[in-house]
């Protein structure tokens, strides 16, 4: 995750939105037709400027996300497109959200805590203890799996510089599984309908 931005304004018109984003980082670093991930899901900049940069937000991405209850001075988690040759630090985040989960529980542990979220079984099935999952846009590994939940453990870092340091029990969640295990999910039955 590059930076945190705060929602600016909304315009709701006709079940689509528009959506400006103050993000001083993000918008020195992009131009209207440019991506950035916004908790997780994927838009593109229609117009800069400033430090505001505004999307168009179809009907699809509101009815299937949680940037349809977005409110002015919300902050979003934002993270730019990775750049051909740029060092992976994370997995394959594609900003392509798959579901949306509901945190659970907080409880702290150490110095971070481990959130619970409920997941949605067309994602759960795509998690594993130690995986990948992205939640709000934010690259996490899985430290617990429960028939309907996982558990991440969100360090100081992380609590700090994203959303999910202020998340609570009922906040809804952007969900994107790791898409390698779509890929092999897809091989494994073609595999299967080809024998």
């Amino acid at each position: 995750m590059r930076e945190k931005g705060r929602v600016a304004a909304i315009e709701r018109s006709g079940g689509q939105a528009r959506l400006s984003i103050e993000a001083p980082i993000s918008s020195s670093e992009l131009a209207a037709g440019d991506s950035l991930a916004v908790d997780g899901c994927c838009l593109t900049a229609v117009e800069k400027a400033g430090a505001t940069l505004t999307f168009d937000v179809s009907p699809e991405t509101l009815s299937r996300t949680t940037l349809g209850s977005l409110s002015v001075g919300d902050d979003v988690n934002l993270e730019p497109a990775l750049a051909v040759g740029a060092p992976l630090g994370g997995h394959y985040v594609q900003g392509h959200v798959d579901g949306v989960g509901q945190v659970r529980e907080v409880v702290p542990e150490g110095d971070g805590v481990r959130m619970w979220v409920e997941i949605p079984p067309e994602v759960l099935r795509y998690c594993a203890e130690k995986g990948s999952l992205a939640v709000s846009g934010v690259s996490l590994t899985i430290a617990s799996l429960a028939d309907d939940a996982v558990a991440v453990a969100l360090i100081p870092y992380t609590l700090e510089r994203t959303t999910l340091g202020s998340a609570k029990p009922g906040d809804r969640l952007n969900l994107e599984a790791d898409v390698l295990a779509k890929y092999v999910e897809r091989l494994v039955a073609g595999r299967g309908e080809g024998s």
